[in-house]
């Protein structure tokens, strides 16, 4: 997911996509714990978008004060 838009989703909409991106990850390392992933680089893909979902709900927070 790229910054554009992320920027794009409410706040609420961004902590729910965030949840759901979290749980995906966990179950994607575990899988691939299991057995090796085809393309193991989605790890860390979705580790980048998690990261960014984090950064802009934070200056969404630090905007606000």
């Amino acid at each position: 997911m790229i910054i554009a838009e992320i920027k794009e989703l409410s706040t609420k909409d961004l902590i729910e996509r965030l949840e759901t991106e979290i749980a995906n990850l966990k179950q994607m390392v575990l899988n691939h714990s299991i057995s090796p992933l085809e393309n193991p680089n989605q790890i860390k893909v979705l580790r980048r978008s998690i990261a960014r979902m984090k950064t802009v709900l934070r200056e969404r927070e630090i905007n606000n004060k």
